[in-house]
């Protein structure tokens, strides 16, 4: 007997997305959100949020690579990174392929999420074990505001600005990420779609624009998520994510990546006309 069953993302009330489901691995509800991960005919494993998906593994390093490699890459020597968010673990799993980096703390909000992409995911999730990784459950808002330590590099890495992930695109919340980067620090955050979210990469920027020096956008393609164009932001006390980048750097590493590259890197950077002319004044690219 064949499995009929598929899952639809609805984005608003005119596009959906469906993947076919071979079986159900797990289903829940916690205390913030439904957590569900499927097992996909073409995609693998795959992490949905709220019905949202987060994670599949078959093209989930596009988003882990340019949400980490970027910003470690323009750092001269990240040594302390924190992670806000990125329950799967793939993040906090390309943070720690980078020799620099000491510690990695890793603050997620929703026990449940980690839990079953570590029983479930383990593509993205094995690093977890991994003893660079502190991991804290619990409300990154709260973190930033409370902590003393100082970070290179500060990943957001939060769903839509819905439900426990509301306050991570605020002002008030940003003023406290600056304050617990160091002089030189660099943070990036999940950035939506230029063509279905422009409303909210405006609000965003703004928001940076207010409270960093210099404050810019880069994109990516995936597979899954609306649009297939996705972008990230990435504000700097002092740092060109692009001038400053050193691309022997990369080389010397001796990393290899599924989806990251130097050229790419800098290419992430080179905006559509219609992202530039909606986010005119906001951004430094």
């Amino acid at each position: 007997m064949h499995s009929n069953l598929w899952v639809e993302e609805k984005f608003e009330d005119f596009l959906g997305i469906k993947f076919k489901v071979e079986k159900v691995l797990f289903s829940g509800k916690s205390e913030f959100q439904t957590v569900d991960v499927v097992e996909t005919k073409g995609h693998g494993k795959m992490l949905l949020n709220d019905g949202l998906i987060m994670v599949t593994e078959r093209d989930e390093f596009a988003y882990h690579d340019m949400i980490s490699h970027v910003p470690l890459f323009v750092h001269p020597s990240p040594k302390n990174v924190l992670v806000i968010g990125g329950g799967d673990g793939g993040t906090a799993r390309e943070v720690i392929r980078h020799k620099s980096v000491k510690k990695c703390t890793m603050v997620e909000i929703d026990v449940m999420v980690v839990d079953a992409c570590k029983e479930h995911i383990p593509q993205t999730s094995a690093a977890l074990n991994d003893e660079r990784i502190n991991l804290i459950i619990g409300d990154g808002v709260q973190f930033v505001k409370d902590t003393t330590e100082k970070f290179d590099v500060i990943i957001v890495d939060s769903t839509d600005p819905i439900g426990p992930a509301q306050p991570l695109f605020g002002e008030a919340f940003y003023k406290d990420v600056f304050n617990c980067l160091a002089d030189d620090g660099i943070v990036v955050s999940q950035g939506e779609s230029s063509w279905y979210a422009m409303d909210i990469q405006q609000s965003l920027l703004k928001v940076l624009n207010n409270v960093f020096p210099k404050s810019y956008l880069y994109s990516f393609s995936n597979l899954t998520y609306p649009g297939g164009l996705w972008s990230f932001t990435f504000a700097s006390k002092q740092y060109h994510p692009t001038i400053d980048f050193n691309p022997k750097r990369v080389e010397k590493s001796g990393l290899t990546f599924d989806y990251y590259n130097a050229p790419l890197h800098a290419a992430s950077f080179a905006l559509p006309s219609f992202v530039k002319k909606g986010l005119v004044g906001l951004i430094d690219n």
